[in-house]
Parts: structure tokens; sequence; C-alpha cells
């Protein structure tokens, strides 16, 4: 994979496509599980060829996502632990919003809000498999009572909520954040987005002389990939 001249690896090619698998997964999910959801939404199961089809393919693309994620939580539990600075980059939230970042603390490779992202689908994904799998009546009905479907399916849908929320404000801070769309479609960012978005990673990069994505990541910032 090549980058342009000058630029910063924010993610490497692996990285995208477990998090566009990821991604694509959770929109599938959505769709067919608002499907079932409710009858005003039933016309989303044509997406999918029909109600059954919507209802067989749903937990299926559960697994993957649940595989998926994992991926992604291997690469990235490390990186979002929380720590000090996190607070205090909450506290000045409403300067963050306005994109007006001056006088917020220096974050890693991560900020506070990605972590919050971070974390609260590393726990609802594998709730959401868990429950799901007590309301798959296909292979699971015999093992489980009336009562517990009756909870779980609660649960999964509470679970499921707060999860599109969650997708919701990841990809409004995507678009909103000029730059970060492209960290994750092709890979790379400026130095300049770096250093406004992300001061502590991009010190930390240019201390190891690294391009990135991380300081052990020993690819000379000046050299070009081309």
């Amino acid at each position: 994979m090549t980058y342009p001249k000058g630029t910063i690896i924010r993610a490497t090619a692996f990285t995208r496509i477990n998090h566009w698998t990821t991604a694509t997964c959770f929109v599938l999910l959505v769709l067919s599980g608002l499907a079932m959801f409710h009858p005003l939404l039933f016309w989303l199961s044509g997406l999918f060829g029909g109600g059954q089809w919507a209802r067989a393919a749903h937990p299926w693309v559960g697994c993957v996502l649940l595989v998926s994620y994992l991926g992604l939580t291997i690469q990235f539990w490390r990186e979002n632990l929380p720590n000090r600075s996190d607070a205090e980059w909450l506290a000045k939230i409403d300067r963050v919003v306005l994109n007006d970042e001056q006088g917020t603390p220096e974050v890693g490779r991560f900020n506070a809000g990605q972590k919050i992202v971070f974390w609260g689908m590393a726990f609802l994904v594998p709730v959401l498999f868990l429950t799901g799998l007590l309301i798959w009546d296909i292979y699971f009905s015999t093992y489980t009572s009336i009562g517990t479907q009756r909870v779980a399916v609660l649960m999964h849908s509470l679970c499921a909520i707060a999860a599109i929320i969650l997708w919701i404000v990841h990809v409004y801070a995507a678009i909103w954040v000029s730059g970060s769309m492209r960290g994750m479609m092709h890979g790379y960012v400026t130095p300049g987005w770096a250093w406004r978005h992300h001061r502590q990673w991009f010190r930390s990069l240019v201390a190891a002389g690294s391009r990135g994505p991380t300081p052990a990541s020993n690819d000379d910032l000046g050299k070009a990939d081309n």
C-alpha cells in the first residue's frame, strides 16, 4: 500500500478492512433488526428479499460482527484505556463540538469520545450476541423458556438502541471532523490534522521517527511511499 509523501499513516490496510467489515455487518443488522422490530419498518425486509430472508440472515451476520469486532478489540484495547486527560477533554467537549480545540488537553491516538464508543460497543456487541442466541429459535428454542426469551428480547432491543445511538455519534463525529474519513478510507492523514486533533499521538510518532500508525511502526517520517 502506498501513501502520499509527507502524510502519516492512520490505519493499516488490515485495520481498514476490519473496520469496514464491522461497519457493513452493523448496518445490515440494523436494517434487518428494525424490519423485525415493528410492523411499520417491515418494508426494510425487502432489502434482504423478504421477511424470512431477513430473519434468517440477521443472526448469521451477528456472528460475523462478533468476530470482526473482536479483531478491532485485540488491535486497539491498549490505546483505548482511559487516562486522566480523558476527563479533562470531556470537560471541554463544548470546544470540541465547536471545532475549536485550543486549550483542550493533548490526546493520544484516540480521544475520550472515541474511547467511549469503543468500550460501549465492546460491551454491547457480546450482550447482543448472547441475547440473540437465546432468541435464535431454529437452534436454541428447545433450551430456553418463554420467560427467558422475553427477557432476552427486551435486553436485545434496548442494547440495539444503545448501539445505534453510539453508531450515530461515531459517524457524525467522523464526518464533522474534516479529514477523519480519509484516515479510515485511505489510511492516511496530514501532519496538520494529527497535530490539531491527536497531538500526543503525533508527538510520539515524531519522537520515534515513525510514520505511523504507532511509534513501533518503523517507517521513517521522511520517507515517501512512491
